[in-house]
């Protein structure tokens, strides 16, 4: 997924939009939607992009651990999903020297306490 958004260490990277781009991987158990061809026995990836594109686009972190993390946050508080793996990738960091970008990954699970009914 890509979003503008407002992420980085020093005060001009909170100022002017810059790209990041996130991948998402959930871990559920997907054969009941299999077997049944149903939607709602799955994750709408729709619902999830709407979700990375909220926090991406309308907060600001400084650090990209941080955005990984309240990422990694609202997919296991709003899906039914046992773990999931973020990882977010800042293309135009401006260092030293040339790179691709700068990223992180981070995975989370849902501890036994925190099932959702």
């Amino acid at each position: 997924m890509r979003f503008q958004g407002r992420h980085g260490y020093y005060d001009h990277e909170l100022l002017t939009p810059q790209p990041f781009e996130v991948d998402v991987e959930i871990v559920l158990n997907l054969q009941p939607a299999a077997i049944d061809d149903d939607l709602t026995k799955s994750i709408d990836y729709g619902r999830v992009y709407e979700a990375v594109k909220q926090i991406v686009e309308s907060t600001s972190f400084r650090l990209l651990e941080a955005l990984a993390e309240a990422i990694s946050h609202e997919l296991l508080s709003d899906f039914d999903a046992t773990e999931v793996g973020v990882r977010v990738r800042k293309p135009k960091v401006q260092l030293s020297g040339p790179l691709d970008y700068a990223g992180v990954e981070i995975w989370r699970r849902r501890s036994a306490g925190d099932r959702r009914s």
